[in-house]
């Protein structure tokens, strides 16, 4: 059956009989390398073509679907068709003009790539180097009434799909060749997977699972993007409460910005993203502005989103400093809501990020801020990265906050950020912290992460003299990772003591490298090398990382600290640079790992 990313026949589609009937056909007629989208919006216009098939030896076709009966026609020319309804007589675009226009613009934005045009001097360069074409599907009228009326003057005959030819007895050789005879051009064309990829990637940039280039149209060579589970997961998220538990770099966060964009255009109220890390609510929001998204997506960390409400609403802000004050002010939020002086359903949507890092009064009150009227909520989760883990009692579950997820809960098991080598590092470093571990659907399963299939260079450790030695090394290697073209925006450098920091800074200052102390600022925007802690890492991703001081770990808690590492590590796309001037159980266990993955 052909692999549907967006689909009539799922739950909550609003799809005609028609439309269901042609996508069952679909599933029982065409094979499993036909891919297929339902009403989803491409082009820079959001144009919604009823059904887009890709295949790769075939090329792309663009459908539209009328369950008009012959009888129900008044009217019809090459613009306009003027149709009988049960309310009355309506006007309608010509369909077969409709799908030429969405084709069209589909067409306008692949060939913009040129890697998926023809070359330069080629005789039809800069056109596709792959078939495309278009046409309509009339669910009510069969070929026998099409043929002599007025409509096969109007309609062409072979780009026009009729009812009795995608009947339950329809045979499959038949009901393809009815879809290819649509191609008025055809030739010889073999879509490789990554050209695939690459077509997905360009019609809707936000499947894309590299952060650089999620917003970036340029000519990128390698354009990743989820995988078709991935894009399922991401378009047939419906209504109601959703819970999403996710590997470090299985595209959860894409997958919610995904979400936010979609809720943005279809819910009259804003939708609220709530995240623990500052530095990925800057990311975020720093995204949606892009898009022009800022008034309809609010992205806050959950503390500040609290202290945000009790100014709103004047309620005093209770005194204290560190946790005591950030404790205290969850503590006013609560109370002001349960005394109605905060309003309940503040948000059309609430999405959040980091969820394995909310303890339960924290989830308990974003829930109680969803419009019930849309009652759409998203929680992303991957315990492994839990580095707050105290504060979830052992006894939790989804139920328990009113989060309504039993049925409606994916797993992502696949990690598609980093290299195999780096994944391989990281999970062999935090091989007993990653053990799997089965709950109900209610519960917080601990998912293992599997392999992309990406690689690439081996992780390196570094030993040295002094802290100041491992400065200098890091700044050694940045500088010739940005010789060879790797920008600096794309490197991240995460050091595990506050005075780790301070030489980075320094030695990164003397070398005259760009950079940022996540503490001080982030700019999403500016192109310089982002130094920061692995709590702040977590969210974020950067092709080159490099973590610093990891002899100074652990200092307390050895299973605590051991996530932060594995958090920091995973936030490496391409290159893992491991620096330590201080012999310690951590720096040991990594330089055994990256000794024998070298050997």
């Amino acid at each position: 059956m052909a692999t549907f990313l967006s689909s009539p026949l799922s739950a909550g589609a609003r799809a005609s009989n028609g439309e269901r009937r042609l996508a069952t056909r679909f599933a029982e007629l065409l094979e499993d390398d036909y891919l297929c989208w339902y009403d989803v919006p491409v082009g820079p216009q959001y144009q919604h073509p009823d059904f887009v098939l890709l295949h790769p030896a075939r090329g792309l076709l663009v459908l539209e679907v009328k369950d008009w009966s012959l009888e129900s026609i008044v009217d019809a020319n090459p613009e306009s068709f003027t149709v009988a309804f049960g309310t009355g007589h309506k006007v309608q675009s010509n369909p077969l003009e409709q799908a030429r226009q969405y084709a069209h613009a589909i067409v306008r934005v692949l060939e913009a790539d040129p890697l998926l045009a023809n070359p330069v001097g080629d005789d039809y360069a800069g056109k596709l180097n792959f078939p495309w074409a278009y046409g309509v599907v009339l669910t009510g009228i069969t070929r026998r009434q099409f043929e002599p009326s007025e409509l096969s003057s109007i309609l062409r005959s072979h780009l026009v799909l009729c009812k009795d030819e995608m009947t339950e007895s329809a045979e499959a050789e038949s009901f393809q060749k009815r879809l290819w005879d649509m191609f008025n051009v055809r030739f010889a064309s073999r879509l490789t997977l990554p050209q695939v990829d690459r077509i997905r990637a360009r019609l809707f940039p936000e499947l894309r699972v590299s952060q650089r280039s999620l917003l970036d149209d340029s000519v990128v060579p390698d354009l990743r993007v989820m995988d078709l589970q991935q894009e399922a997961i991401a378009r047939s998220l419906g209504e109601g409460h959703r819970v999403i538990h996710g590997v470090a770099g299985s595209g959860k966060t894409l997958i919610l910005a995904y979400r936010a964009q979609f809720l943005a255009r279809t819910l009259a109220k804003p939708i609220l993203v709530l995240v623990f890390n500052k530095a990925l609510a800057v990311w975020l929001a720093h995204q949606m502005a892009e898009r022009g998204l800022r008034d309809s997506v609010h992205i806050r960390t959950f503390h500040a989103w609290c202290k945000a409400q009790l100014k709103l609403y004047h309620v005093p802000e209770p005194a204290g400093t560190g946790q005591q004050f950030y404790d205290a002010m969850v503590g006013a939020v609560i109370r002001a809501v349960d005394r109605g002086q905060i309003p309940r359903a503040q948000y059309g949507a609430v999405l959040i990020d980091e969820g394995h890092d909310f303890n339960p009064d924290w989830l308990r009150l974003a829930v109680q801020m969803l419009d019930p009227e849309s009652n759409s909520l998203l929680l992303l989760y991957d315990d492994a990265q839990s580095i707050y883990a105290a504060n979830r009692p052992k006894s939790f579950s989804f139920r328990s906050v009113g989060i309504s997820a039993v049925g409606r809960t994916k797993i992502l098991r696949r990690n598609y950020r980093n290299t195999d080598e780096i994944l391989a590092c990281a999970s062999a470093f935090a091989r007993d912290l990653l053990s799997p571990k089965d709950a109900d659907e209610d519960g917080v399963p601990l998912v293992s992460p599997e392999p992309g299939g990406r690689k690439g260079a081996r992780p390196r450790f570094y030993d040295a003299r002094s802290v100041r030695e491992e400065a200098a090394c890091i700044t050694q290697e940045l500088q010739q990772l940005h010789d060879r073209g790797v920008p600096w925006k794309e490197m991240g450098v995460v050091y595990t003591a506050p005075f780790v920091a301070e030489e980075l800074c320094r030695e990164f200052t003397e070398a005259r490298l760009p950079f940022e102390w996540l503490k001080e600022q982030f700019d999403p925007a500016r192109d310089c090398v982002r130094v920061m802690t692995a709590q702040s890492s977590k969210g974020l991703q950067y092709q080159v990382v490099a973590v610093a001081g990891a002899g100074f770990m652990p200092y307390r808690d050895e299973t605590e600290e051991a996530r932060l590492l594995y958090v920091a590590m995973t936030r490496a796309t391409d290159e893992l640079v491991i620096t330590s001037s201080k012999r310690s159980t951590f720096s040991q266990r990594l330089k055994e790992l990256c000794d024998l993955m070298a050997a």
